[in-house]
């Protein structure tokens, strides 16, 4: 005899808390599972109201309580729990049942585990969620892959629960395998490069212009209200920036140590990126970043082996960064959509790119109404986006604002890995000559490597170094 739920969340730390009231409240019945029992025990007392969510604290109650097929989401850590919560699960489920991992799970892991679950005979989603605590609770962002069939099973409840657009419910099916995780880590690439250059930009305006922090986030506050740079992340620097610690009275971003931390998506971005041979360095950058950051004694010991350079005022800065900011945004967009581009063809995901671009329009960290105009230039032509005649001219006229916001960075000593890896990430493309042909010689040289010749065909071999006489 089935039971009443719609879909059963194991794992009830904040997002799967969320992600169970956001579906009850869409008219679903939720069953809801967490291996320590109190957590389950203090959600139901403490959060849910009228919502029709049912506990369970044993694995064969939480089973029964599903309606067959059974629909099992994953909301735990990613790495060795999900293989051990599927290991729990894998000898209750029939064939036919599906189970969902909603972490940030690396993608080979999820290609394994996919494999795996149709060896014992259900279907398995790698779903990647963006939006944070708030989004699994009011509509985030949903990117699923696997098995179609086990999508179907989901599709109202996911579409349901994932935040709404002008043009449709921000969730949609991406492909096969690791699909939906792959998205996921790209995204969350494109994320670290973006926060990275908004980092970088309140550095400059704190470090030359000497503004305080509430005076930076009303800056991001305007430039929120732009066509260019409205977005979720330009939005929360501003209030971040202009919040006083109710303790001291200081903007409290003042009070945070400067240690950026990781969960190591952006990292596996950055890998992923260089196995498949796709420039990302904005992205990658960002990434490197955040490592050095980690190194606070040691900065502090060096820095005092160095004089401070005096930073140029500028008169123009603000509106530099502005122009700067927006050209960094794209450049991280480029990369990753680049990458996923190559990645769809490398591993047969068939992805709509276009479709990437509108379902992360709402609900999503990277929400931003740029996406409007990358959704659109993805309809027209697979290519690098910034070409787009939506985009070329854009480019053109923002080009010397981000060299210029580079330039008075470097003569102040003032690092901006993001927004001059975004600067030469541009330049480089526009170059019909690299100086790569030194290096093909230089290869040759030692390794015997071969180059190729812009005069002929073939690939030649050059003894460079005259064999002394004996």
């Amino acid at each position: 005899m089935g039971g009443i739920c719609d879909i059963g969340i194991v794992g009830l730390a904040v997002m799967g808390q969320n992600l169970a009231l956001n579906i009850a409240r869409k008219g679903f019945n939720v069953a809801v599972f967490n291996r320590t029992a109190s957590r389950t025990q203090d959600f139901v007392k403490e959060r849910v109201k009228d919502e029709t969510i049912f506990p369970a604290y044993e694995v064969e109650e939480f089973l029964s309580l599903l309606a067959p097929p059974r629909r099992v989401m994953l909301m735990v850590k990613a790495g060795q729990p999900v293989d051990d919560f599927i290991q729990l699960f894998a000898p209750h489920l029939s064939s036919g049942d599906l189970i969902m991992d909603g972490g940030n799970s690396y993608y080979r892991d999820t290609d394994r585990r996919t494999k795996e679950a149709e060896d014992k005979g259900f279907f398995y989603l790698g779903v990647g969620i963006s939006g944070g605590e708030y989004g699994a609770l009011h509509g985030p962002s949903i990117m699923p892959g696997g098995h179609r069939e086990g999508y179907l099973m989901v599709k109202d409840i996911l579409e349901k629960a994932a935040a709404q657009a002008e043009d449709g419910p921000c969730c949609t099916y991406l492909g096969p395998g690791s699909a939906g995780h792959f998205v996921k880590m790209v995204h969350n690439g494109i994320e670290y490069a973006f926060m990275q250059s908004i980092a970088e930009c309140y550095h400059l305006l704190r470090e030359v212009e000497e503004l305080p922090a509430p005076s930076i986030g009303q800056i991001f506050e305007e430039w929120n209200k732009s066509e260019d740079l409205n977005s979720y992340l330009v939005e929360i620097t501003a209030q971040v920036l202009q919040y006083i610690d109710p303790d001291t009275g200081k903007p409290l971003v003042d009070l945070i140590l400067d240690q950026a931390e990781q969960k190591g998506t952006g990292k596996w971005a950055s890998q992923v990126a260089l196995d498949l041979g796709i420039p990302t360095p904005t992205i990658n950058q960002s990434v490197i970043a955040r490592n050095l950051s980690s190194f606070k004694e040691e900065r502090k010991r060096i820095s005092a082996l160095f004089p401070r350079e005096e930073a140029e005022k500028s008169d123009a800065l603000s509106l530099h960064l502005e122009k700067a900011l927006f050209l960094s945004e794209l450049a991280a967009f480029c990369e990753g959509f680049h990458m996923l581009q190559e990645a769809s063809s490398e591993f047969s995901y068939n992805l709509n790119l276009s479709e990437v671009a509108r379902i992360w329009k709402g609900g999503c960290i990277l929400q931003a109404r740029l996406l409007n105009r990358i959704q659109e230039a993805l309809k027209e032509e697979p290519g690098l986006l910034f070409t787009s005649p939506l985009f070329l001219e854009k480019v053109k006229d923002c080009l010397p604002s981000l060299r210029q916001a580079c330039t008075l960075a470097l003569r102040g000593g003032i690092p901006v890995p993001a927004l001059s890896a975004s600067l030469s990430y541009f330049d480089s493309w526009k170059r019909e000559w690299l100086p790569a042909n030194l290096t093909q010689a230089q290869r040759d040289f030692f390794g015997a490597h071969t180059y190729r010749r812009i005069d002929r065909e073939g690939v030649f071999h050059t003894i460079w170094q005259k064999e002394e006489k004996e």
